[in-house]
């Protein structure tokens, strides 16, 4: 966006030069692009009136003109076709040398008539490549006035890359209030009361928005009796010095308006819409629209449009159309100002291949409030420059408007975060400056901040310390510690375990998948898996992207056994993969509330078990494998656990177990069913395990970090029982501990046998016991003692003998 610094200057006063004030404005976080001055040497050429145009003798297509420049009159030959007496132009005289003529001007005779000056156009002065006919002048201007000066080409000018949340920025008067923040001075607001006539508005249009969600506000205004035609130097010398060309004075009007507060306006031909109405409705399928630029468009549903009674006129927030337009013929217009949805203006302009300075500011987001002061600023200057009536009152078509934010800032919080010492009247002079309202509390403590609505990018008390940061000053802010208690940071419950199992099992060898969060309800079917399962309660996308990925997963097996099959597809036949991820349980089906997210690790174990010595024999993996690393998980986390038998559809009916963690279910492990295998097409065992991590987390204790070696000696002994097949090895464990006394410190099961030597229906348990007291060494009679009890107990309860 080009803002010229002399027309920043009519609502701030600024101190500084160009280049000062630029400075300025980047460190207060505005992006100055450049700074442009004067970009050609425009000396000799000068204001131009002709006061006489005759066809040329002897040359068809030409004309002889002369020309008063100031205090004498030069003869000029052009082949412009609009040179006429009385025509303002731009003048070239002897000696000028301009981008567009290929070097300076001389005094030459063209086919025997001489021409002692160049009559230019627009693109002859640089200014854009408009080469259809001499450019026409305000007719304020004066003959032998420098060019460079009437048309504001010396003005200098402020080039800015606006960032998407700050359209405020998209206008001179944003800036301006940027400056004033700056400066400290006063912002001078634009003048936009309107002197109206008698007959109120709505007698003479009417408004109807069909689809308020994408046009929240409309507002129109007429004027009566204008006169159409050039607009005033001093409006053409800005326009063209912000980037736009000067048309006539009525769309002038709108283009510096849009610029100077950011609100996109347009104007109809009054008395060329139908039934003097403007409805604003979605486009019909089929419909089509010629615009300003002469081209057809095709229209979709999904495009916003204003009509008259009968057609389309204007595609909103893009372009108007042609049958609408303000042309010399005008003598009333309605006048649009409104507010239209960004999201619906971008795929718009972006579908119709159309990119306008109205588009582009629409699909920032504009201030819904802003149109009404638009509407009336341009109003008032159509009135002055093309001369009307402004009709009473404005028809605005409005849903709710949005409400400012309010937001609470601690002014100790300011200088704590900034390490500044600011009272409390600066921090209020700063955001005042910048358009927000303050209120003080009465414990001086804080202030109640009453956010501008043209300011959505401020949301929280850090947004408003970083204005009051910007506009103080980056670097007058010193190098200090940071002010304020300091705390210390930290993961979530959940994470530091999470990474804690990822940790664990690759120190073990085992590789991390990660899969994606849907599934195909086709796993559930290869893993038998039957309907009323808790696995098939899942969360149906509504578009997915396939069938494949149309179920938010409730668990991590399915994808891990998929993973699996894919490795073994590929000739990977040993594995050993897990992943740690949510799944995803609603509460309800369906869908009501947000569904419940819970972390679970799953394990999946196939082919060769890892040699722990080397020259140590092959072996294929076993389900001891796997429950001895749901096992050491449990240990790191700091729980206890307990394996029961059980069944599970996807599993082997007699390889199954549930993980109860204080008695409630946290979790299963077993090998994979073998008709599930075969619709994988696995054909080596796989085992798999799956453990709710937060269940687990809930039951966990403390983890003793550290305790001292033990002063006394352990004693060992160990059991080998004849344990009925029917009897659960866990059921074993658990009577040796509970009749293992106050000194027994571990159990393990070391040897599971069964042979010659067992009886039918029996199998051989071996476990080794630990004892230590912490004050004393035991004597055998005290473990003896015990282990006859834990014999006891053994036979009484589960028909267990020893073995001799």
């Amino acid at each position: 966006m080009l803002v010229p610094l002399s027309w920043l200057k009519e609502y701030v006063d600024i101190p500084w030069d160009v280049h000062e004030l630029a400075r300025r404005l980047i460190n207060a976080g505005a992006k100055v692009e450049a700074v442009h001055t004067l970009e050609h040497d425009y000396s000799g050429v000068v204001v131009g009136r002709i006061t006489g145009a005759e066809p040329h003798p002897e040359a068809e297509g030409l004309t002889v003109c002369r020309v008063d420049v100031g205090g004498r009159t030069v003869q000029s030959v052009t082949g412009a076709t609009n040179a006429r007496p009385g025509m303002l132009v731009p003048v070239a005289l002897a000696g000028a040398s301009l981008p567009g003529l290929g070097g300076p001007v001389r005094e030459t005779p063209v086919r025997g008539v001489l021409s002692e000056a160049v009559l230019c156009s627009e693109r002859e002065l640089g200014i854009s490549d408009d080469h259809s006919g001499l450019m026409e002048l305000p007719g304020e201007l004066s003959p032998g006035e420098g060019v460079a000066s009437a048309l504001g080409l010396d003005e200098a000018t402020l080039e800015f890359e606006v960032y998407a949340n700050r359209p405020d920025h998209l206008s001179v008067y944003g800036i301006a209030r940027e400056a004033a923040a700056l400066t400290g001075g006063l912002l001078r607001p634009p003048e936009a009361e309107v002197r109206e006539a008698a007959q109120p508005v709505h007698e003479a249009a009417q408004v109807e928005v069909r689809d308020p969600d994408l046009c929240p506000r409309y507002i129109a205004r007429v004027i009566r009796g204008v006169k159409i035609g050039p607009s005033p130097a001093w409006m053409a010398r800005r326009l063209r010095a912000a980037g736009m060309r000067p048309i006539n004075n009525v769309v002038d009007v709108t283009n510096y308006v849009m610029l100077e507060l950011g609100q996109p306006l347009h104007a109809f031909d009054y008395h060329r819409l139908a039934g003097r109405r403007i409805v604003v409705r979605r486009a019909r399928e089929g419909e089509t629209l010629r615009t300003l630029d002469g081209v057809l468009r095709q229209l979709d549903p999904d495009m916003l449009l204003i009509c008259d009674a009968e057609r389309p006129v204007a595609i909103a927030g893009v372009m108007g159309g042609e049958d609408s337009e303000v042309t010399p013929e005008t003598t009333d217009i309605l006048l649009e100002s409104a507010s239209f949805h960004p999201v619906s203006i971008r795929r718009t302009a972006k579908r119709l291949g159309m990119r306008t300075e109205a588009s582009h500011r629409f699909e920032r987001g504009i201030d819904p409030h802003l149109a009404a002061l638009a509407a009336d600023r341009a109003a008032k200057l159509i009135a002055e420059l093309a001369g009307g009536e402004v009709l009473q009152g404005r028809i605005d078509a409005a849903a709710e408007l949005p409400r400012p934010r309010e937001l609470t800032l601690r002014l100790q919080r300011v200088n704590g975060m900034l390490g500044t010492d600011l009272s409390p009247q600066e921090v209020e002079g700063i955001l005042n400056r910048l358009g927000f309202e303050t209120r003080r509390e009465k414990d001086g403590a804080s202030l109640q901040v009453v956010v501008p609505t043209f300011r959505r990018d401020v949301e929280g008390e850090a947004d408003l310390i970083e204005e009051v940061a910007r506009i103080y000053g980056y670097d007058r802010i010193p190098a200090t510690i940071p002010k304020g208690s300091g705390t210390q940071g930290g993961l979530s419950r959940p994470l530091p375990a999470v990474e804690q199992v990822r940790t664990l099992l690759a120190e073990r060898g085992l590789c991390e998948s990660i899969t994606y969060s849907f599934v195909s309800p086709k796993l559930f079917d290869r893993l038998r898996i039957p309907d009323g399962h808790p696995w098939r309660r899942a969360i149906r996308l509504a578009n997915p992207l396939s069938e494949d990925q149309s179920l938010m997963r409730t668990s991590l097996v399915p994808s891990l056994v998929e993973a699996a099959a894919l490795n073994a597809r590929r000739q990977v036949n040993d594995v050993r993969l897990f992943e740690l991820g949510k799944v995803y349980l609603p509460r309800e089906l369906p869908l009501k509330e947000l569904p419940e997210e819970r972390w679970t690790v799953a394990l999946a174990l196939m082919g060769q078990a890892p040699a722990h010595v080397w020259g140590e024999p092959a072996r294929p993996v076993d389900f001891f494998d796997l429950k001895g690393l749901v096992e050491t998980l449990l240990e790191e986390l700091g729980a206890a656990g307990e394996f029961v038998k059980a069944e599970h559809p996807a599993l082997h009916p007699g390889r199954t177990a549930q993980l109860l963690v204080q008695g409630a279910p946290a979790g299963w492990l077993g090998e994979l069913h073998p008709e599930a295998a075969a619709a994988f097409d696995l054909k080596a065992r796989l085992y798999l395990a799956e453990i709710d991590l937060e269940r687990v987390l809930a039951a966990a204790g403390p983890r003793v970090r550290y305790a001292p070696l033990p002063r006394y000696p352990a004693v060992d002994r160990d059991l080998a029982l004849l344990v009925p097949k029917a009897v659960a090895a866990a059921k074993v464990e658990e009577i040796i501990r509970r009749e293992g006394g106050p000194y027994l410190r571990e159990v393990a099961l070391f040897d599971v046998y069964e042979g010659k030597q067992v009886p039918e229906g029996y199998r051989s348990l071996a476990y080794s016991m630990t004892y230590r007291a912490e004050d004393r060494t035991l004597k055998d009679e005290e473990v003896n003692e015990a282990v006859a009890r834990i014999e006891k107990a053994l036979a009484a309860e589960l028909g267990v003998t020893m073995r001799g």
